[in-house]
């Protein structure tokens, strides 16, 4: 098997040479202080007012579709 002359190899070759895992710890470490139990902030009320808009102009699409097919 070929080995990689750019790979780290000897007794050091264990460490993260980009420190990638050493900043993934960081963040999650970071995360874990804020308290677990926060809520998440409240949705704004025209994006639910949107959604529902959405589907009834949907339902009432359909519906045209299927009494056009049918009639």
């Amino acid at each position: 098997m070929a080995q990689n002359p750019q790979a780290p190899q000897g007794p050091g070759a264990q460490q993260d040479p980009a420190a990638s895992t050493q900043m993934f710890r960081a963040f999650v470490d970071d995360g874990s202080s804020s308290s677990p139990s926060r809520p998440a902030p409240p949705e704004p009320a025209k994006s639910r007012i949107g959604l529902i808009v959405g589907v009834v102009v949907a339902v009432a699409v359909l519906a045209a579709v299927v009494f056009l097919a049918v009639g």
